[in-house]
């Protein structure tokens, strides 16, 4: 059947991939989920001996009392985090350093999907140690990463292409942050947009929703199905769509600040002298004196979410700062945190931190309107959750997922409309800034579709410019011969002639696979097919290709004689040849 599986339809391929994706997907997120609070109960709890609130979704509380415990030795537990995650990252797969998503993105463009094996449980546990030490970051860089990798490392074993490797990797993506955010409609539709600044990527979507839905069921099963941050029960009101407009402006300008940060700390990290095992270290310390300010920041940050959501303004705590100015300089104060924890090189995603700051900025200016406007703005709960929205939305450059991803971890269907006005607003504001540095503008810039928008370019190259290959069989072959050439060349079709030399047709793997051994290829031979000769263009060649669903297609003479195959990959290597000699001359 796996032999198969590249030959079959679209709909038919990828409802099976989608499947085995999102059941892997889903046991490595809930492995990422366990180990992630063994290290959090290791180092917070009984290390520091400090209490760290859970979101409603996790059997948080709302009557949560922090108790601080040696809460001196918060600098050293993240930098305990921070060496150990280093050293496990830089000695054994170094791409799994910063926040994930971007390096998924990354292999996307421009490494055909391909993400080692390694990455899967060095990103796993790395992460968990920086998380749960108290580092500043999130699950869902790790999640988007290892889950990708197990899209990549799955289309590898069953001999995938490169482009369904692609798809694969970006379906990975949508369904591991899918199911640890219990979000699996907004993980589907990140999967196809967090690729780009200002387009998504459709061929992803049909896996992602299968994928996702699964890993969810899965998680969903043995953690429970209740959103994260568990049901907002408030009600729409019209007059505070301009309040919300503002809370968009806002949270676009703080969209700007939040790379620009976190990047211009990234860059410090990396000009320093100093082995790369160590760097993470030095910024989990930094973090860890940024959290005896305000421990707040430490972790995820999710439970902390909830408590401002729901006003519990005397449950913050900070030793020098009073509780409503702290609301309002945590969101700077979780920018600067995430920057040295993720920033320095340890592992953790910018995502969940982001959900933070858009959080307090949310909280900031709910109780600026609600202290104008009471009657208006009774409470601050649907501008926490609108600024997670609308922050994240500009700063990660997708918009319609991270709208549908809140409104799924809040149950906040109510608040949509005024929701859609502050994040298209700090969409707007936030320019092309972005925490995903490796996202490019629209599919057109992406090296994986370079082949569909260079079409010009490809109407100038003739097929007598590129290098043919001698492949195929006689008519009278055994069936067995021709499956043997297959697999030896990674084709799911072959050209077919006869002694003279002939071009007759071609023959497919998934009719062969039916038939006897003793059988002739002829049996099965599909005739009428297609040829190019070598005055055709490689655009006609291509449009060849797709028509037959091969990856070569026949050359043939003036006079009708087989020359033989033009692969996609001699297409490819002569279309380059051209770009940089247009290069060259230019």
């Amino acid at each position: 059947m796996m032999r198969n599986l590249s030959s079959l339809p679209y709909f038919e391929k990828w409802l099976i991939l989608g499947i085995i994706l999102g059941i892997v997907a889903g046991l490595a997120a809930t492995s990422f989920y366990l180990l992630l609070h063994f290290f959090e109960s290791l180092f917070l709890s009984n290390f520091v001996g400090m209490s760290y609130p859970k979101p409603l979704g996790e059997g948080g509380t709302l009557n949560f009392i922090f108790n601080p415990g040696r809460y001196l030795l918060i600098p050293v537990s993240t930098a305990i985090g921070g060496l150990l995650s280093g050293i496990i990252v830089y000695t054994l797969a170094p791409e799994a350093e910063g926040h994930g998503t971007d390096s998924a993105i990354r292999a996307y463009h421009y490494f055909q999907g391909k993400v080692r094996w390694i990455v899967i449980p060095v990103k796993i546990i790395a992460s968990s140690i920086t998380i749960g030490s108290g580092g500043s970051a999130g699950r869902e860089g790790p999640t988007a990463q290892f889950s990708a990798g197990v899209g990549s490392v799955i289309a590898d074993l069953l001999r995938l292409s490169p482009e369904d490797r692609r798809i694969a990797l970006a379906v990975g993506i949508g369904a591991g942050i899918g199911t640890i955010f219990k979000t699996p409609i907004g993980g589907a539709i990140l999967s196809a947009e967090i690729l780009y600044k200002r387009d998504i990527e459709p061929e992803v979507i049909y896996p992602s929703i299968i994928a996702s839905a699964i890993g969810y069921t899965i998680f969903g099963s043995i953690f429970g199905f209740t959103p994260v941050f568990g049901y907002y029960t408030g009600v729409f009101n019209p007059l505070r769509l301009p309040m919300y407009a503002v809370l968009g402006l806002i949270a676009g300008l703080m969209a700007i600040l939040y790379p620009k940060t976190f990047y211009g700390i990234n860059k410090v990290f990396k000009r320093l002298n100093i082995p790369n095992h160590v760097k993470p270290a030095i910024g989990g310390a930094i973090t860890g004196f940024i959290g005896l300010l305000a421990p707040e920041v430490l972790g995820v940050g999710y439970g902390w979410i909830n408590l401002v959501e729901y006003g519990k303004f005397s449950v913050m705590y900070s030793p020098v700062i009073p509780p409503i100015l702290l609301i309002v300089l945590l969101p700077f104060i979780k920018i600067i945190a995430t920057s040295f924890s993720v920033g320095s090189g340890g592992s953790g995603g910018v995502f969940a931190p982001g959900l933070f700051i858009g959080a307090y900025l949310g909280a900031s200016v709910g109780l600026l309107f609600h202290y104008l406007f009471p009657n208006v703005v009774p409470n601050i709960a649907p501008f926490v959750i609108i600024g997670m929205m609308a922050f994240f939305a500009g700063a990660g450059k997708a918009p319609l997922s991270v709208l549908i991803m809140v409104t799924e971890m809040t149950s906040s269907l109510q608040l949509l409309p005024g929701a859609m006005i502050a994040v298209a607003i700090s969409y707007l504001i936030s320019g092309g800034n972005t925490i995903y540095i490796s996202q490019l503008p629209t599919r057109k810039d992406s090296p994986a579709h370079k082949a569909e928008y260079e079409i010009p370019v490809m109407e100038s190259i003739k097929v007598e410019k590129c290098e043919l290959e001698n492949i195929s069989v006689y008519i009278n072959d055994k069936v067995d011969k021709a499956i043997k050439i297959m697999f030896e060349n990674n084709f799911m079709s072959l050209p077919v002639i006869d002694h003279n030399n002939t071009f007759l047709g071609l023959v497919y793997l998934r009719d062969l696979e039916k038939a006897k051994s003793e059988d002739t290829v002829g049996k099965y031979l599909t005739k009428g097919s297609a040829y190019v000769l070598l005055t055709s263009t490689l655009e006609q060649a291509l449009e060849i290709m797709a028509n037959n669903k091969t990856r070569w297609v026949a050359v043939l003479s003036n006079k009708g004689e087989f020359l033989g195959i033009l692969t996609y990959d001699s297409i490819m290597k002569a279309y380059m040849q051209e770009v940089n000699m247009i290069k060259r001359t230019e």
